[in-house]
């Protein structure tokens, strides 16, 4: 016969023990919940947004060849058209590889000029010879929160001459090419040439 008081002890173990199951199985269902991945980084959600009212842009000298209309796919699998970038507002296409080392001396500072002209100016990257995974490690490394065409087969890079990276090359609105850089340019030059450009 159990005595009142080892009831009562088997009672409050019993209550222990079944909170300890309780919140062990609060815990494994936390573990088990799926999470929300981050974008992929160079993705559509890296697309910017519509061009700001009333962008007043200096025009493309008359008689500047048109640049070449390519279309690509981003690092997510994303389909982009350069046209419709530059349907609206200048481009600036940065080829680059994760290996290049100049590339990564001049990316900070191309990632930060990005941010200072959002909107009004698309940067495009164009990444060739490369994996998925060294690319998203170097686009988080250096903040680049613009979108990122994958040039798998080279395709795109010859298409605008380039041979190697680092390159950068300057649309214009409507798909003038106004100026191409082999061997990259550093951000200030750049800027320079951007603020020429866009007139408010």
């Amino acid at each position: 016969m159990i005595r009142r008081r080892d009831a009562v002890r088997l009672a409050a173990a019993a209550l222990a023990l079944a909170g300890v199951l309780a919140s062990t199985a609060a815990c494994s269902d936390d573990e088990g919940a799926p999470t929300t991945p981050a974008p992929i980084a160079g993705g559509a959600s890296a697309l910017p947004g519509p061009a700001p009212a009333g962008l007043a842009l200096r025009p493309a000298p008359s008689g500047a060849p048109g640049a070449p209309a390519v279309t690509g796919t981003l690092t997510d699998g994303s389909g982009l058209a350069l046209a419709d970038l530059w349907a609206a507002r200048p481009v600036v296409l940065v080829f680059f590889s994760s290996w290049c080392t100049l590339c990564e001396q001049r990316q900070d500072a191309l990632s930060e000029l990005a941010r200072t002209h959002r909107d009004a100016v698309a940067f495009v990257g164009v990444v060739t010879e490369d994996t998925p995974e060294d690319v998203q490690r170097y686009l988080r490394a250096h903040r680049v929160d613009y979108p990122v065409v994958v040039d798998d087969d080279g395709a795109i890079s010859r298409s605008y001459a380039v041979r190697e990276p680092p390159a950068v090359v300057l649309v214009a609105k409507g798909g003038a090419l106004l100026r191409g850089w082999p061997g990259g340019v550093d951000a200030a030059a750049l800027d320079a040439k951007l603020r020429e450009l866009v007139l408010a």
